[in-house]
């Protein structure tokens, strides 16, 4: 325990797996952590283990792909279990070696935070903390993140935390760092996101792209989906604050590509997306915006899909899973085909090309045929979209769960690795 600032360490792990790509993936909630902790005079130190321009790496070029690329990779083996997949199994981010030199080169932290990311993703978080461990063996860790929050006693038996925190870290952040560090930091509403700071994304030795997150939550309870777990509550900020982070941003640092994060983005419209869409407009800047986690394809008006185009709308992701409209209400109530078209006519109405667009397709769905996938594909590319495949994740305490884990070759409740996407776990063999 310090009676002088603090100094608190940060971590975002590797990713284990058969593939990985930075489609505009960041700790945004660690990072939101990291600038409460500045804010109020605590000495931050971060490591990110995807950190693809970390100074050792080879130089690449930042604004390449609006700020995608790939991870640098290092073959390792296969978890125990998946010796039946054909493919090979990698450690993405940076060496070993090079998180070490980082972890020698800085003074002993008062506390770790890491945070954790896929359920089937542990054990690169298991491995960092254990590297951890060497290096600050009288240092508390705190675990929390997506992992942390959905297999909350698998964390607890496998990763080697101290302790585990689950949900937004927001809130119980203040009693961390007092239990912890002896330190006190202010405690803000939970509720009010115009309060946080921006997330410190300054910490990053480069800035090729800004996530940003203009709410939480989502009004919709899909059944192969997390969000109403992780995020009960809908909350949103205002659309002055986005606008004026999103220029931040853009005037200090030059930042031209913004990934929305938000799982409801469209929602409630007039309150939220129009005003911050017409101050972005009315702003002047030339930037490029993305929507990876998918906009609501339902709540694309003439208006909104114009707003979109004007503001700098790169990269559109619509949230469509399927095109069997009539049998999907086991999955999620989103979306009509009649609502799907009509979007479409808009966004092509507003300027949009065949190429910017793309509607998410869910396979290896619990007892889906192969047909159905190749008939959503079909529908899709009749439309003048691109359909963009995304393999189904079991997900723990979703509705889906229980039929995933009737189905699948794999004991998907013994060990979230069997949950991981690229093996297909719940078809057959793999493919």
């Amino acid at each position: 325990m310090t009676t002088g600032h603090p100094h608190i360490l940060l971590i975002n792990p590797w990713i284990y797996d058969f593939a990985a790509y930075d489609f505009w993936a960041k700790p945004i909630g660690l990072l939101y952590l990291a600038a409460i902790l500045e804010q109020h005079g605590v000495d931050v130190s971060f490591i990110n283990c995807l950190n693809r321009f970390h100074p050792k790496a080879r130089p690449s070029d930042p604004h390449a792909r609006y700020g995608r690329g790939h991870y640098l990779k290092t073959r390792i083996p296969k978890p125990d279990g998946l010796d039946d997949i054909p493919r090979y199994f990698s450690r993405y981010g940076i060496r070993e070696e090079w998180f070490r030199e980082d972890l020698r080169s800085m003074p002993p932290p008062d506390l770790i935070l890491v945070t954790s990311l896929m359920t089937y993703w542990y054990p690169g978080v298991r491995d960092a903390i254990s590297i951890l461990r060497e290096y600050f063996p009288n240092t508390p860790v705190i675990l929390g993140g997506i992992y942390a929050t959905l297999c909350t006693d698998h964390a607890r038996k496998h990763c080697g935390a101290d302790s585990i925190i689950t949900g937004a870290g927001e809130g119980q952040l203040p009693d961390l760092v007092k239990a912890y560090c002896g330190f006190s930091i202010p405690q803000s509403d939970p509720d009010d996101l115009n309060v946080l700071p921006y997330p410190a994304f300054h910490l990053e030795s480069v800035i090729s792209y800004i996530p940003i997150l203009t709410s939480r939550g989502c009004p919709f309870s899909c059944a192969y989906c997390a969000s109403r777990i992780l995020e009960p509550n809908i909350r949103r900020r205002n659309p002055e604050n986005v606008a004026e982070e999103i220029l931040f941003w853009h005037k200090k640092y030059g930042v031209k590509n913004f990934a929305f994060y938000d799982d409801a983005l469209l929602t409630a419209p007039e309150h939220h997306v129009i005003p911050l869409l017409e101050k972005i407009i009315a702003s002047g800047i030339k930037v490029f915006f993305h929507t990876p986690n998918a906009l609501h394809i339902r709540e694309i008006s003439p208006y909104i899909a114009k707003l979109m185009s004007d503001a700098g709308f790169e990269t559109i992701r619509l949230g469509l899973e399927t095109t069997e409209f009539e049998d999907r209400k086991e999955l999620d109530r989103k979306v009509s085909e009649s609502q799907f078209r009509q979007a479409i006519s808009y966004l092509k109405a507003a300027g949009f090309r065949k190429e910017q667009i793309g509607a998410y397709l869910l396979t290896g769905l619990p007892g889906q045929s192969l047909s159905s996938v190749e008939m959503s594909v079909k529908t899709v590319r009749e439309s003048g979209i691109e359909p963009v495949l995304a393999q189904y994740t079991p997900i723990p305490h979703t509705a889906l769960w229980k039929k995933a884990v009737a189905c699948s070759r794999y004991d998907l409740e013994a060990d979230p690795i069997f949950t991981n996407n690229s093996i297909q776990p719940c078809s057959p063999v793999i493919s």
